[in-house]
């Protein structure tokens, strides 16, 4: 009997034994595959950030000289580019208001004033510009991506990414009817006339002489293009305390800062706003509120799918209001609508939800982080960027147009 239950002990505990074993190696083996499948997924990619190039390049066909730069400073402040003469480049992108004007949407032909206060004359038939004016500053780097490579003659421009290059840019605003043409001159006409008003000023075919000087005639529209080109590459703002940060200065940001910049790439911010001028430069359905009740009619962004180019995100501190529209006038608007895109209605009603932007998407924005992430973005900031204004321009008229 003792034999017996002995027996059946050690049966017993041979069993468990053999079952503990077993439960051993399972999780072992479990513990191996939980590995296996870490090792294997990657890990999303919410985009990467990084600083600003020290220096700029140019086209091949139009390398940077001072000559260049000098005179497409005055061209961009001279109304003589313009129908009327009372509107110039520098009108709706003023050094003042960081290269932008501080406005919803342009005000240019037929309109006096600076900055916010700027407004149509009594009289007038002319529409608000369409889309807000984009601060010039940093352009030269338009197109860099998250490696920082680019081509400056492939730089895509404007909010629809119709053109591309800083050259063919520049000549743009002067054809367009509510920018800088008026209604006296045809589209076609306008800027051959401009060319002959320059050839027309003696100072001006000097100045186009120097810059030009393997030119036969050197007055050119696009030796004009490639002057203003020349002066906007100049306007780059490089050394924020983020450039700093990320070039090596581990005090340039502050503990919050730093928790902001995290908070910014968790979000999702980075997917879109990535590299170094955090920007994707591709265009994007975000379903923003558009501005009817100043242009009196719809704008439906590019090939009418209402989708806008990624905004640079530098600078921000001198370019409210914010978006296509200018319908957000501070950066706490901007996060929280970011923040509603998680379910609300859209600030558009013409954008169903299932038509935004797979990016967009996938944006998790926290209302609690916002504070943060704002800190982050202010640390984009440079202020030391080319605020000169030239005393006056060789066509006479008031430099920056009809401001004052």
């Amino acid at each position: 009997m003792i034999v017996r239950r002995t027996v059946i002990l050690t049966l017993i505990l041979f069993i468990t034994l053999c079952v503990f074993l077993m439960q051993a190696c399972q999780q072992q083996d479990n513990r191996k595959k939980k590995r296996t499948v870490a090792r294997q997924e990657k890990p999303e990619d919410l985009g990467t950030i990084a600083a600003l190039p020290t220096v700029f390049k140019s086209p091949e066909y139009n390398p940077s000289t001072a000559e260049k730069v000098e005179l497409g400073r005055l061209l961009f402040f001279d109304p003589i580019l313009s129908g009327n003469k009372d509107v110039a480049c520098a009108t709706c992108h003023h050094p003042e208001f960081g290269y932008s004007d501080m406005l919803e949407l342009p005000i240019g032909v037929n309109g006096t004033g600076f900055g916010s206060k700027r407004q149509f004359n009594a009289t007038n038939d002319i529409p608000f510009a369409k889309r807000n004016a984009p601060s010039l500053i940093n352009t030269a780097f338009n197109g860099i991506d998250e490696k920082g490579d680019y081509t400056p003659e492939g730089a895509p421009m404007f909010w629809d990414t119709r053109v591309k290059s800083l050259e063919l840019q520049s000549l743009q605003p002067i054809k367009q009817l509510e920018e800088m043409r008026g209604r006296q001159i045809e589209e076609h006409e306008m800027l051959p006339v401009v060319v002959k008003r320059l050839k027309a000023i003696p100072g001006y075919r000097k100045l186009f002489k120097a810059a030009f000087s393997e030119d036969e005639e050197p007055v050119t529209e696009m030796n004009m293009a490639k002057a203003i080109a020349s002066f906007e590459r100049t306007l780059v703002a490089n050394n924020s305390r983020f450039d700093e940060f990320m070039r090596g200065d581990a005090n340039a940001l502050t503990a919050s800062e730093k928790e902001g910049m995290q908070l910014f790439i968790e979000s999702g911010c980075a997917l879109c706003h990535n590299g170094p001028m955090l920007s994707d430069f591709k265009l994007h359905v975000l379903g923003a509120a558009e501005n009817e009740e100043k242009l009196g009619f719809l704008d439906s962004g590019f090939n009418n799918t209402f989708a806008y180019r990624t905004p640079t995100l530098r600078n921000l501190r001198y370019t409210a209001p914010y978006m296509h529209s200018g319908k957000l006038k501070t950066l706490d608007q901007v996060m929280t609508f970011y923040e509603d895109l998680n379910g609300k209605p859209l600030p558009n009603p013409h954008v169903p939800r299932e038509q935004l932007d797979s990016l967009a998407v996938k944006i998790k924005v926290e209302f609690k982080n916002i504070p943060r992430i704002i800190e982050f973005l202010n640390t984009l900031n440079d202020d030391k960027f080319d605020r000169t204004i030239p005393d006056a321009v060789p066509s006479g008229l008031s430099v920056g147009g009809n401001i004052k």
